[in-house]
């Protein structure tokens, strides 16, 4: 999921002296961008993959999507709980560390020579997931003066939006090309350069206090943030019970071949960029608004799957549509977050990535279930309700103040 520059645990609890500026601090704000464009390509990677690993490690699809469960399970208590665990650990070692692991997890993968070793490898990369979702954003800003934070801040984001909506297509891509094990090796290697760049360049990064966990709840008692944790429930389990079998849908429901599902899943990348961007607009005159526009979007396409037919143009106008409403979804989820506990936003966004990787796990989970038992089509189905509840929920129960605060934070 996508952040912003407010959106970060303990981003104000870090030692407020930046680092020096030049070209030394950019490329270390730069190492961690990249470093988290590495981690959640990984983390994702496996949705493009799914049925070339499925094959190569002899599991079944609906098998093979614990790949996706697993990490997400982790993820959603190793953000908390290192945050928590870490206390005052120089952040700078923190971030070597998850790199390190990162490495580790993809050159496992790499190698693995069964199932139960990728899942291994998964769990390694949950701890990587929830590490630097809670420490690189705010690590970042502290590379760099008060004037240029924003700036730093974008960066690291980008690396995630880049991760979240190019992953996939660019993992399937060199998956075609030279193998599954082989778009692993990969991303291993992009991560094994990030490590060098940072105990290069990466200064020493101390917090300021430990945080608590009872500063973590403040979001718990607030009834828009309930609100909003309830959709993402719903919202993202819906989308990634159907996104977790996204290349099987386009190669076995509209019958494309390698080559057209290779396209299209880079057409759902680039559509997903512009989603991205065009959220951060409509996010500002209506949280609400763009949250439910992405539910019924994301609703249609899973639906339309189902009835439009096969081919190259049907295949086509799905990926269109579910690509567009990706790319507002972690737009609009932060946005209203950031309304719902607008004194304590850090907290907001632990909670909310914790959701959003439960959701994860569990969408993941329930989409294996039901393309094991029932195919494909009846997966899709069942997201696109889930995604309608979503939508019901922010419906009829979301009506809070509109944009106004976001567009206020905006201008700042």
């Amino acid at each position: 999921m996508t952040n912003s520059p407010s959106s970060n645990p303990c981003i104000d609890d870090l030692a407020p002296e930046p680092a020096k500026t030049g070209r030394s601090a950019w490329l270390a704000v730069g190492s961690i961008a990249v470093g988290t464009f590495a981690m959640v390509s990984t983390e994702f990677m496996p949705i493009g993959l799914l049925t070339d690993i499925a094959r190569g490690l002899n599991v079944s699809d609906g098998t093979a999507g614990l790949m996706i469960t697993m990490p997400g399970v982790l993820a959603a208590f190793a953000g908390p709980a290192l945050i928590v665990a870490s206390g005052r650990l120089d952040r700078r070692t923190v971030l070597i560390a998850l790199t390190t692991l990162l490495i580790a997890s993809n050159l496992l993968a790499a190698f693995a020579p069964n199932f139960a070793t990728m899942l291994v490898a998964r769990l390694m990369l949950g701890l990587c997931v929830g590490g630097f979702w809670t420490f690189a954003p705010a690590a970042a800003t502290q590379l760099v003066p008060d004037a240029s934070k924003a700036r730093a801040m974008s960066l690291v984001l980008a690396g995630v939006s880049a991760a979240t909506v190019l992953g996939v297509p660019a993992g399937s891509f060199l998956g075609t090309l030279f193998g599954w094990r082989a778009s692993f090796a990969v991303t291993g290697a992009l991560a094994a350069a990030v490590l060098l760049v940072q105990l290069w360049l990466l200064p020493a990064i101390p917090p300021v206090r430990a945080i608590g966990a009872r500063d973590l709840l403040t979001p718990l008692t607030r009834r828009m943030a309930q609100v909003g944790l309830l959709a993402v429930l719903f919202f993202i389990a819906g989308h990634f019970a159907a996104y977790t079998y996204l290349k099987p849908l386009l190669q076995q429901v509209f019958g494309l071949a390698p080559n057209s599902v290779s396209t299209l899943l880079l057409v759902y990348g680039a559509v997903g960029f512009v989603g991205t961007f065009l959220g951060g607009s409509l996010v500002a005159r209506s949280v609400r608004g763009t949250t439910l526009l992405a539910a019924l979007m994301l609703a249609t396409a899973l639906l339309l799957s189902t009835v439009i037919g096969s081919g190259f143009v049907p295949g086509a106008v799905v990926v269109v549509i579910w690509g567009v409403a990706f790319g507002l979804i972690p737009v609009a989820l932060t946005g209203w977050m950031m309304e719902a506990v607008p004194d304590a936003p850090e907290a907001g966004q632990a909670l909310l990535v914790s959701g959003f990787q439960v959701a994860i796990a569990s969408g993941a989970l329930i989409g294996g279930v039901t393309v094991d038992n029932h195919g494909i089509s009846s997966a899709m189905v069942l997201s696109g309700v889930l995604v309608l509840v979503a939508a019901l929920i922010v419906g009829t129960l979301g009506r809070a103040r509109g944009g106004a605060a976001l567009a206020t934070s905006s201008a700042e």
